[in-house]
């Protein structure tokens, strides 16, 4: 999840991908940001604010909330997703409250449904209907597996956190990381990405696994 702290986007352009790379809606720059991740070979995603359970907390302007009308919020989500061009879907930012809302989802699905766009669930709550939401209206989407800079400042966590997604990759057969361009964060994967890869690990867009889980569940319907 990227754009906002410019210098740390463009060190996580910087990185061996292929990344997926979230750039926040509301970020400066993006036209020229963008460009460059595709140019480096990474896959792009909308990073849109979505309204969290805590009103402490500002995911940013044109936010997605469960308290206002359908008009508006498809004005504020057309908005987000007419902010740059070349990008497979979307993930939420925050959004442990507006992911919640059967009708905000709702509308949310048909609009990607209707672009041709998948969902990421960043999974910010347990409560998420992102994922039934998506499945009712025929969106592709996929669940985040594991947060890997909740410590930021601490590179031996975020070692950890990888980890995890390795052994999670090593018994599902894929696994999903989120990350931010925190100084931290990019040192870990720049150190990670080589071993990972020696390990017999690789990375692929987010687009690559959504097609996996696509083909997984049309097997199953098959075999059922």
């Amino acid at each position: 999840d990227v754009g906002v702290n410019r210098r740390g986007a463009e060190n996580a352009i910087q990185l061996p991908g292929p990344l997926t790379l979230a750039f926040m809606t509301y970020a400066d720059g993006l036209q020229k940001m963008t460009a460059a991740a595709r140019a480096q070979g990474h896959e792009l995603m909308l990073h849109v604010p979505m309204q969290p359970v805590s009103e402490a907390m500002d995911p940013g302007p044109n936010v997605l909330r469960d308290d206002l009308p359908g008009a508006e919020l498809m004005q504020r989500l057309g908005w987000g997703l007419d902010r740059f061009q070349g990008y497979v879907g979307i993930n939420n930012h925050m959004g442990s409250r507006f992911t919640a809302s059967p009708e905000g989802m709702a509308l949310v699905m048909r609009e990607l449904k209707a672009r041709g766009l998948l969902f990421l669930d960043s999974l910010t709550a347990g409560n998420s209907l992102a994922g039934a939401a998506a499945a009712r209206a025929g969106v592709p989407y996929a669940v985040r597996d594991v947060f890997l800079d909740n410590e930021p400042d601490d590179l031996a966590a975020i070692h950890r956190q990888l980890a995890i997604l390795e052994q999670t990759a090593r018994e599902r057969g894929y696994a999903i990381g989120i990350g931010h361009p925190h100084d931290g964060t990019v040192t870990a994967l720049r150190q990670w990405i080589p071993e990972m890869r020696a390990r017999g690990f690789a990375l692929v867009p987010i687009s690559a696994i959504v097609r996996h889980r696509q083909r997984l569940a049309t097997q199953q319907t098959a075999g059922g």
